[in-house]
């Protein structure tokens, strides 16, 4: 079908340099560089030079045809999903390389709230990441993750009372409108997710995602009954009226 659009998905990793030091700001764009690699090959079409040097410098050797770097170049992206769910911060210095690479952060960044898995939630960051990979690429963007990881309590009339999660949800949705308007073309958003289910992260039903309640724990006990929580409904309003109401 000539009409269909074939994307690339990457992991998102938005990172701060901790402070104005050129060695911290260095490794800030050298985390990027590892985090955008990928869509750099995808999107452009052809392996960029600071990864020939990484490759170098670690003794990696790519086997490859000279057709291979053909078919990248007349195969490329029509658009960018990507997940994102917090930011990161990094600095420079003989330690650089032990920081990188962790899910979470190994710095803190003071001026932003954690989740109760110790996530930084960081609205504006989307924001920026919107900005930024549209600015670098020029391409229709897509976030399809994007969620909160928190402790929910059943109460006894079976109702689930997640604000939190409706306010983290309402700030995420409100930074894309703001990237909407500095003038990102942005072809969607779908959270991550819709259901409670098993953490992939720490394999606990504990941390749990969704918009509707699934009834067990994390030894896998309980009646598997699915339960609409306070941010079902809120949802149900915001695609309801495509964003306008939050």
């Amino acid at each position: 079908m000539p009409w269909a659009k074939i994307g690339c998905m990457i992991c998102r990793l938005e990172t701060y340099a901790q402070s104005c030091n050129p060695e911290d700001q260095l490794q800030a764009l050298k985390e990027d560089h590892i985090n955008l690699f990928y869509p750099d090959v995808q999107v452009r079409g052809e392996y960029p030079a600071y990864m020939r040097r990484y490759f170098e410098e670690n003794g990696i050797e790519l086997e490859t045809l000279p057709e291979d770097f053909e078919i990248i170049k007349e195969n490329t992206a029509d658009f960018i999903s990507f997940s994102y769910y917090m930011t990161y911060v990094t600095k420079g210095g003989p330690n650089a390389k032990e920081l990188s690479g962790h899910l979470v952060s190994k710095i803190k960044n003071p001026y932003i709230r954690l989740t109760d898995w110790g996530w930084p939630i960081d609205p504006i960051g989307l924001r920026i990441t919107l900005n930024k990979l549209w600015d670098r690429y020029q391409i229709p963007l897509f976030v399809v993750e994007n969620g909160l990881g928190a402790v929910d309590t059943l109460e006894a009339d079976e109702a689930v009372h997640d604000p939190y999660r409706i306010e983290y949800m309402r700030e995420h949705i409100r930074q894309m409108k703001e990237a909407v308007c500095d003038g990102v073309e942005l072809m969607g958003y779908t959270s991550w997710g819709c259901i409670d289910l098993i953490s992939c992260g720490t394999s606990q039903m504990s941390k749990r995602y969704g918009m509707i309640y699934v009834d067990q724990d994390d030894e896998g006990n309980g009646s598997l009954k699915r339960i609409r929580k306070d941010s079902f409904f809120w949802y149900k309003q915001v695609i309801q009226s495509n964003g306008e109401v939050l």
